[in-house]
Formats: C-alpha cells, structure tokens, sequence
C-alpha cells in the first residue's frame, strides 16, 4: 500500500517515514511534494479529524483521485488551559513560529504546579484511497508540559513536552525513540496495521 502524505511540513513526512522503517512496515508513503506540493487549504475544521478530512480531500481531489492520500492533523491539549491549544497548536501564538508558541504556552501556565501540568499530544490520520473509501486512525501520546524548554532535537512543542514515564523533553530523548512512541508513531502504527492485514 502507498500513499500521498497531505502536507507540506518536511518534519511530520521524516518523523512518518522513520515510523514506518522501524516498524518494519511495507506500506510506503510519498510526499506530496512529490506531486507538486500541496494545494492551499484552510483549516477551519472544529476538531483535529474534520481538519485532517479537508487536507486529505484537496490533495486526493487534485490527484484525481488516481492515488491514495493520508492527512495528518496534531494537537496539544493541556489539561489546565481547558484543553488549549488543542486545534489551534500550530497557531497558538499567531505566527506560525514554534518559539512564539512555547513562549506563550509557558506564560499561559505560570504559577501551574508540576502535578496540574499534564497534557497530551493527539494525532488523527485520515486516509482516503483511490475510491474515496476514508478511514480514521489515531495516537495519544500523554505526558506533562515542563516549566521551561530543554533539549534541541524535535520540533513544535517537543522541548517542553515530558512524556510520562520519562525525565526529560520528547526534545532530549533519542530521534528512534521519538519514533516510537509519539502520538504520530502510534497512529502511523495503527494504520500501517490496518493496511496490512487489508492486503492479505
């Protein structure tokens, strides 16, 4: 099975295509760049599924429908902001910069003790294959925002995220394993899954 990656975030195609090798997998998955880029899509979805349906279906749409697509759409949810940023991670701040959003986030829990902190990162992916058949799968990945930013590896709000389990940020721990237990690694796990047994 291949698919059509909906986006044109160079980090979420790396973080899915390492998923996939140290799964062992044999579906593939192209960027869509590969296709002359994503179209412009406006995300206006109210959760992190309906978002990742309207990137999908502009990719598979100016495909032609001739391939099959997967679209990814990701949240931080933090449990002391009601939740926030939620649907609006990626723009929390409101530029689009991944210093702007921590820089925010670490305001908005100031004075939050450490056991108030907890959080969890949500990973929807949406496929659609030649048909426009769609399935849904996801990865929650849970852990506790840290009073203050650690570690360069990663991207977004990985230098502030400590998964449970763990003493440091997703920022600090090794890449393979980063790929192995995010939210997006546990979605990619699930529907790699599915793909398979789907072949059989």
């Amino acid at each position: 099975m291949e698919y059509v990656l909906a986006t044109g975030n160079a980090h979420k195609v790396g973080e899915i295509m390492k998923s996939v090798v140290l799964l062992g997998s044999s579906v593939r998955f192209l960027s869509a760049t590969d296709f002359g880029g994503m179209p412009e899509v406006e995300e206006v979805g109210a959760t992190l599924e309906e978002n990742a349906r309207l990137k999908a279906r502009a990719l598979w749409e100016k495909l032609g429908g001739k391939r099959a697509v997967c679209a990814d759409d990701t949240g931080l949810f933090v449990d002391a902001l009601g939740g926030a940023p939620g649907i609006r991670t990626a723009r929390y701040a409101g530029t689009g910069l991944a210093k702007d959003n921590i820089e925010k986030l670490l305001w908005a829990l100031e004075g939050v003790p450490a056991a108030m902190r907890t959080a969890q990162f949500r990973c929807v992916l949406l496929t659609l294959d030649e048909s426009g058949c769609e399935n849904v799968f996801t990865g929650v990945f849970a852990g506790k925002i840290a009073e203050k930013a650690a570690g360069c590896g990663g991207f977004g709000y990985d230098p502030v995220f400590v998964p449970n389990g763990y003493s440091q940020s997703v920022a600090e721990l090794p890449e393979d394993l980063k790929n192995r237990i995010s939210h997006r690694a546990l979605a990619v796990k699930a529907l790699c899954r599915y793909s398979e047994a789907a072949r059989r």
